[in-house]
C-alpha cells in the first residue's frame, strides 16, 4: 500500500547517496524489475553524483537518480527510479526537477523509455537518436567477421594497463567529451576489456561487464563495423553467459549481424539532451557503456 507523501513533494528531502547505500540501491532496482548491478552502482556513484530520497516506512529508498559530468559540455543521467508503492505520484518528475537545477545550466542527456520520454519533454528534453537494445546467446557466425580493407595488421587483444591512455584519447574524439573519470574505473569495474590495434595505433576497445545473469557489451568504439564486430566476437568468446548490447540504432549492419549471431532486439530507448546537442562521431561510437552513462 502506498503511504502519505507531504504536500507540497518540496518538503522531500534529497540527499547524496554514497557507496553505503549500494544495498539500498540495488533494491530499489530489483523493485522496479531491473538487475540488482551493485558493481554497476558501484561505478556510477564514484564517478558522478547520485541522489535518493528516503521511504520513512520501509527504511529503504523511495527514488534515486545518477548525474555523471563530462566536463561543462554535458552530464549523463540515469537511474532514475521510484519504488512501486510511490510510483506515479510526482517523485520521478521531482527528483529530475532537483537534477536539472543541481546541474547549474550544464546539458543534460539522457536515455528515455517510451513510458518516460513524455515527462521529460515535458521538462524540455528533445529527441537526438534511438538506441537499440538486443540480447541472447552469442554463437558466432559461419563465416568469421571481415578483416577491414586494409587490416592486415590488425589485432584484437586483451587491454593493458599501458591502453589506457590511448582509449581515454580515442574515446574523447569519438565521444566528444572528457570522459577519463569513469574510464579510468572501467579496468576494475569489466570483467573483459579488449583493444583493436593496428600498426601500433589503437583504432578501437571494448569492455564486457556483468549485469545479472547477462554480460553487457560496452563502451564499444571501433573504426569501422568491421572491427566491432571482430571486438564483439572476442569479448562472446571471453563468457558463457548471454550477451546483451545497447546498439545505436543508426548502425543497421553491426544490428543485422547481431541478429544473424543470435541476439534478439527486446526494447528501444530515446537518446534526448536537455539545453545543447550530442557531441561526438557517431559513425565510430556503436554502443554506450550503459544507458545511465551514454
Amino acid at each position: 500500500m502506498p503511504s502519505s507523501l507531504p504536500r507540497p513533494l518540496s518538503d522531500l528531502p534529497i540527499r547524496r547517496l554514497t557507496r553505503d547505500d549500494l544495498a539500498a540501491c540495488a533494491d530499489l532496482s530489483e523493485d522496479r524489475g531491473w538487475p540488482r548491478d551493485e558493481e554497476r552502482w558501484a561505478l556510477l556513484l564514484a564517478a558522478g553524483t547520485g541522489y535518493g530520497i528516503d521511504d520513512p516506512d520501509t527504511k529503504g529508498l523511495m527514488a534515486s537518480c545518477v548525474a555523471v559530468p563530462y566536463g561543462p559540455g554535458m552530464a549523463a543521467v540515469g537511474m532514475l527510479l521510484v519504488s512501486g508503492r510511490h510510483a506515479r505520484r510526482g517523485v520521478g518528475r521531482y527528483v529530475m526537477q532537483r537534477v536539472i537545477e543541481a546541474s547549474g545550466g550544464t546539458p543534460l542527456s539522457l536515455h528515455a523509455t517510451s513510458a518516460g520520454r513524455p515527462l521529460y519533454e515535458e521538462l524540455g528534453f528533445v529527441p537526438v537518436g534511438r538506441t537499440i537494445r538486443l540480447s541472447g546467446s552469442f554463437q558466432p557466425p559461419a563465416v568469421p567477421a571481415p578483416l577491414p580493407l586494409d587490416g592486415a595488421g590488425l589485432v584484437i587483444r586483451s587491454a593493458s594497463a599501458h591502453d589506457l591512455r590511448a582509449m581515454v584519447q580515442l574515446d574523447s574524439v569519438v565521444f566528444g567529451l572528457d570522459r577519463t573519470h569513469l574510464l579510468t574505473r572501467l579496468p576494475t569495474f569489466a570483467d573483459h576489456l579488449r583493444v583493436a590495434e593496428e600498426n601500433g595505433e589503437l583504432i578501437g576497445y571494448a569492455a564486457l561487464s556483468p549485469s545479472a545473469e547477462n554480460h553487457a557489451v560496452g563502451p564499444l568504439i571501433a573504426r569501422d563495423t568491421a572491427t566491432a564486430k571482430l571486438l564483439v566476437a572476442s569479448l562472446a568468446e571471453a563468457t558463457d553467459r548471454p550477451l546483451r548490447v545497447d546498439v545505436d540504432a543508426r548502425h543497421e549492419e553491426l544490428l543485422d549481424w547481431l541478429g544473424a549471431c543470435g541476439l534478439r532486439s527486446s526494447t528501444e530507448t530515446t537518446v534526448m539532451v536537455l539545453g545543447g546537442q550530442r557531441y561526438g562521431d557517431w559513425s565510430r561510437y556503436f554502443a554506450p557503456l550503459s544507458l545511465a552513462t551514454g
